[in-house]
């Protein structure tokens, strides 16, 4: 398998395919009410909605440093930690809010497989323009993990918030 189908079969597989390791990010959320998606489990900082968002933002970090999109548009604010809608907004609402949402992280994560597939391999192991120290072989593995890291930590929120 060539290297860049490589890396979109690991992209794909730990965010909406059928992932060896069980659920992936998308499929983590399957089913996930809006109203469930803001409960935090007691203890917790976080809540379904903020890892969704939180992944949704370090996608759109790499497509910044794959130099596709531009500093500080992404679409919801504060970025890392985007607020979530208030539990108290109606339910039609937060519906519209939810699939919206879901909808920006497919969008993103498609755009992230997309400008990959563009790349030079022999620039994979090269740190991008602006870059510190990490390859673009090491940002895209790496985003890759950290979607299956929340999907884990979704799954564990979903058994705690529909005990």
């Amino acid at each position: 398998m060539e290297l860049l189908e490589a890396l979109r079969f690991q992209l794909d597989t730990c965010f909406n395919g059928t992932g060896w390791h069980g659920p992936t990010l998308i499929g983590s959320l399957r089913g996930v009410t809006p109203a469930e998606a803001l409960r935090k489990p007691r203890g917790s900082k976080h809540c379904l909605w903020d890892l969704l968002l939180h992944t949704t933002y370090w996608k759109y970090t790499m497509l910044v440093r794959l130099g596709v999109a531009e500093p500080h548009t992404f679409p919801r604010s504060p970025s890392n930690w985007p607020r979530t809608p208030d539990s108290r907004t109606p339910a039609k609402e937060l519906m519209k809010r939810w699939k919206a949402d879901l909808k920006l992280a497919r969008e993103t994560h498609k755009a992230v497989v997309q400008a990959m597939l563009r790349l030079d391999p022999a620039t994979l192991h090269q740190i991008p323009p602006g870059g510190k120290r990490a390859t673009r072989w090491i940002l895209l593995t790496g985003i890759a993990a950290h979607d299956v890291y929340h999907a884990g930590q979704c799954q564990l929120i979903k058994k705690m918030i529909r005990r």
